[in-house]
């Protein structure tokens, strides 16, 4: 009896995966534990082990394809065996291969012109998957074979006699420049669910961006000092220490550390959950450090770099990546001076991390002082909250970082 196998569940906050890749193809063998495909959440990219031994009989879901977790992704069992009945509503199955592919014939009173004089199709020219595929893996361009297919469509046998023939003697000089001009790259998943995030986030609510900075010098010397301390204190960074000034100052701040839940209601949050924005590989992904305000300096810079480590590699669980109720985002190792961070929904707030920078006052005396600023940028949703209230938020945190040795004292 055939077997379904399910999109794997990666995580409670999980509701549908995308498929990048399929490792076996339709008529392999397969054993119980054999990766079948990779899948990828917005946070993470996994594989997927078959659950059943036998024959893959067929695909209900193509690379790229969303399909809800616990939906029958692929039928296993049997050589021949019947599997319709465990196809997910609007699936069908996976194409046959074919050596080539089968085109109308042309009707008699209207005959096509032999494909070795037809004329380039062009960029414009409707390509088939098939023969798509086959000109990127052969490094090709589909758009200067001779299209044969019905209405002019370039079909695989077109690819191979271009393949066979070389490219016509008009188009080289038109193709070799549009090649060099451009390059069309189809969005990864996480791209398009970053992408998705953004806009919602920018359409949904109404953002507003302060620009602050203070004077950085006790946590540079502060930061050298933990150097000089060695162990786990080397590992201490200006960055953590703006993320425990951050979790010691919201929830002073309620409407900072929340939630929109919709138009009319915020929840308010007892525990700072704080989202820290990472850099990886494969986009920008937000593991949460709960609880950071309950947690040392130490445990917050320990548990930073391994959630980021996970991140990179992606091998973190989507469960540590939910939750947040503020994040912080740093840029200062990239020299931005100043930034407009966009609100992760439904957070209320997110800090932008600015670099550190030389900038000079004058002191009471008279004089002029050179001191280290740096930067911090509040974006806040002004459905929630005003400005003087996010203002003051955010002279908290100021002051924190400035007075930061008393702050550990506290």
């Amino acid at each position: 009896m055939a077997n379904a196998v399910l999109m794997p569940k990666a995580g409670i906050t999980v509701e549908s995966c995308i498929i990048g890749k399929w490792v076996k193809k339709v008529g392999d063998p397969v054993k119980m534990g054999d990766i079948l495909f990779e899948y990828e959440t917005d946070k993470a990219v996994f594989e997927c082990e078959s659950t059943a031994e036998g024959e893959l009989l067929e695909i209900f879901f193509q690379d790229g394809d969303e399909v809800p977790c616990l939906v029958n992704v692929c039928a296993v069992g049997e050589k021949g065996e019947d599997c319709s009945a465990l196809r997910p509503n609007g699936s069908a199955p996976a194409a046959a291969p074919a050596a080539v592919e089968e085109v109308p014939a042309a009707p008699a009173a209207a005959p096509v012109a032999a494909p070795a004089a037809a004329a380039p199709a062009g960029a414009d020219a409707a390509v088939s998957p098939r023969a798509r595929k086959l000109a990127e893996s052969a490094g090709v361009d589909a758009a200067c074979a001779a299209g044969t297919g019905p209405n002019g469509r370039i079909i695989e046998r077109d690819v191979r006699r271009l393949m066979e023939q070389g490219v016509p003697a008009a188009a080289p000089a038109a193709a070799a420049p549009a090649a060099a001009e451009y390059e069309d790259v189809a969005f990864s998943g996480i791209r398009k669910v970053i992408s998705k995030s953004m806009m919602a986030s920018l359409q949904g609510s109404a953002q507003l961006t302060h620009h602050f900075s203070f004077d950085a010098s006790v946590i540079r010397d502060y930061r050298a000092q933990m150097k000089a301390a060695g162990g786990d204190y080397a590992g201490v960074t200006l960055g953590d220490m703006v993320l425990f000034a951050v979790s010691r100052s919201l929830l002073n701040h309620p409407d900072m550390n929340a939630h929109m839940l919709d138009a009319n209601t915020i929840r308010r949050f007892r525990a700072v959950h704080l989202g820290v924005a990472v850099d990886t590989p494969r986009g920008l992904l937000v593991p949460v450090i709960r609880n950071a305000d309950t947690k040392s300096l130490v445990q917050i810079s320990k548990e930073v770099k391994e959630l980021a480590a996970q991140a990179a590699s992606g091998s973190i669980s989507p469960d540590k990546m939910s939750g947040a109720t503020f994040t912080v985002s740093n840029l200062g190792s990239f020299d931005v001076e100043m930034f407009t961070p966009i609100l992760n929904p439904p957070q209320t707030g997110i800090i932008g991390v600015c670099k550190m920078a030389d900038r000079v006052r004058r002191t009471k005396d008279g004089s002029i002082d050179v001191y280290p600023a740096m930067g911090l940028s509040l974006t806040y949703d002004h459905r929630a909250v005003d400005g003087a209230p996010a203002s003051r938020f955010m002279q908290e945190v100021c002051r924190k970082l400035e007075q930061f040795t008393a702050l550990l004292a506290d």
